[in-house]
């Protein structure tokens, strides 16, 4: 592969950097400041979102497979502005399991419950089974997983705690582990939801109407319960809800939204949530591909005891998404928000976007005061590219388009280090500084079929005669991205070419820094990265 360089003036500094004193992203904002917003209201990968509502405030929870911080916790006042607060595990279990990465493993679709003044958190992890973490503050301190009930193939599970105190527990199936799917199961539980009692029973079989129905969600209204759950799959199903009398069914079945006319694919998975003021709206995902499973917001109603989601016409009994609608009514204006992206790591911690591929190691990072330094990690000779490396730290990808610029400063020591700026998923894609016995050379590198273990393909660009470098990535409509370097931080030589960003197993790509070694030593080299900024993208 050729590549030709061409000279690009950088144009940072007409924009202000993305999440500055403001705290508002520049790059994506749902809320149009004149009451409406625009959907997806989270342009990031929050998949399978859970939300309730506590008093005047909102949270949501999502998975997050084998990322670690996991289990994020998102907080808003009106359903549209949602600010990152934290994360319910700051390390997966077992431990020593997830100390190497599990791509696709891990933390699946969790469910959020406020009962006896304690936030439960119930989530999946397909190997293993159900497992519950509690709190009495929002903000924690989370109490350690408790596995309730052992098993492959256990997922989605949440919580319901009927008006006469009994407990009960409907999850689904994974095919994938239990050799079963598309149904879904109600097990009582004693009243403090930390133990099953009995074997549960089947309450929906999917297969006839509703093939690999999950992620059910358990609410009571006017007598009935219901059963919220997706169907038809990730990227191509719709919404279907489920009423009974009794806890065990039968049950009557109703597709209430699908994607219809709209754009919006898949319409499925997330929360129903009422506003003080007595609206009801519902949270869902859309898959993206390399963007990840972003969220949106759709109006609910309710007729005749079924509800309808999304915008409808006359009688129908079913919705479909909308795109652009007017916020929920607030009893007083709530500020503009958004999600953490840029870092100008200044503080004593990282900025809670940032998740490492596995448990992480303590000496992996330390924060200096004005900089971020990673020491580089071994990567084992049986590991032909980075797909199975832990210390990647890596971000969602937080809009459609932008750009992305990081100052780094390279201290490496030993030849064959290496650090830079990635973006990753199944193919990925990073520009580099690498030590060699004569210098330091920035290169160009990507993977194709990484998840199959194909080699990475390495592109010299230049020696570099100083240790301060400037590396950019740029996205545009489609996820597709170019990258450059720049030796001053003003004049920056890009690749030639386009390169697709690809999504991961079960995520969206992601993007980060990285800082790597080919042989073990006992005084590794470092980068001191000094920044790391998100801007609006202009040719």
């Amino acid at each position: 592969m050729k590549l030709r360089l061409t000279i690009l003036m950088s144009i940072c500094s007409m924009f202000a950097f993305s999440q500055g004193k403001t705290g508002v992203s520049s790059i994506w904002q749902s809320d149009k400041g004149e009451g409406t917003y625009q959907n997806p209201i989270l342009y990031a990968d929050y998949s399978d979102p859970d939300a309730i509502r506590v008093g005047d405030d909102y949270y949501l929870i999502a998975s997050s497979f084998n990322k670690v911080p996991g289990l994020p916790i998102l907080h808003s006042k009106d359903l549209v502005n949602w600010k990152l607060i934290g994360y319910a595990l700051n390390k997966l279990v077992p431990y020593n399991h997830f100390k190497t990465v599990q791509h696709g493993n891990g933390v699946w679709a969790p469910a959020i419950r406020y009962h006896n003044n304690e936030f439960y958190i119930y989530y999946p992890d397909p190997d293993f089974g159900i497992y519950l973490v509690k709190a009495k503050s929002i903000n924690g301190p989370w109490s350690e997983p408790l596995l309730v009930q052992e098993g492959k193939g256990l997922i989605d599970p949440c919580p319901f705690w009927d008006d006469n105190g009994k407990a009960y527990l409907v999850h689904a199936f994974a095919g994938s582990r239990a050799g079963i799917k598309s149904i879904l199961v109600i097990k009582e539980m004693n009243a403090a939801g930390n133990q099953i009692i009995g074997g549960g029973q089947i309450v929906y079989d999917g297969h006839k109407d509703d093939p690999t129905i999950e992620g059910p969600k358990m609410y009571k209204r006017n007598g009935y319960y219901y059963l919220f759950a997706p169907a038809g799959g990730v990227s191509t199903g719709w919404q279907t809800v489920l009423r009974s009398k009794t806890v065990f069914g039968p049950y009557e079945r109703r597709v209430v939204m699908d994607q219809g006319q709209s754009a919006i694919n898949g319409p499925h998975q997330g929360a129903w949530l009422t506003t003080p003021q007595g609206e009801n709206w519902f949270l869902h995902f859309q898959d993206k591909g390399a963007y990840g499973r972003i969220v949106h917001l759709q109006p609910m109603v309710w007729k005749n005891d079924w509800p309808i989601i999304g915008g409808y016409k006359g009688d129908a009994t079913k919705g479909e998404p909308v795109e652009r609608y007017k916020k929920p009514g607030m009893t007083s204006k709530t500020a503009i928000t958004g999600l953490p992206d840029s870092d100008e790591f200044n503080s004593r911690s990282l900025g809670l976007q940032w998740q490492w591929q596995a448990n992480p190691e303590p000496w992996w990072q330390f924060m200096t005061g004005s900089a971020v330094r990673l020491f580089s990690n071994p990567i084992p000779d049986s590991l032909k590219n980075k797909w199975l490396v832990p210390s990647l730290l890596l971000q969602k990808i937080p809009a459609p388009q932008f750009q992305v610029i990081t100052k780094m400063q390279f201290h490496l020591s030993k030849e064959g280090e290496q650090a830079g700026l990635l973006l990753f998923g199944t193919d990925y894609f990073y520009i580099s500084a690498e030590k060699r016995s004569n210098g330091l050379y920035i290169s160009f590198n990507s993977c194709i079929d990484a998840i199959n273990g194909k080699k990475e393909q390495s592109f010299e660009l230049i020696k570099a005669e100083q240790e301060t470098i400037y590396f950019k990535m740029v996205m545009t409509e489609g996820a597709k991205c170019r990258f450059g370097y720049s030796l001053d931080g003003s004049n920056y030589k890009l690749v030639d070419g386009f390169f697709q960003a690809k999504q991961g197993k079960w995520v969206g790509a992601s993007i980060g820094l990285f800082c790597t070694a080919t042989k073990g030593t006992n005084d590794a080299g470092y980068v001191d990265v000094d920044w790391f900024r998100f801007e609006p993208h202009a040719e």
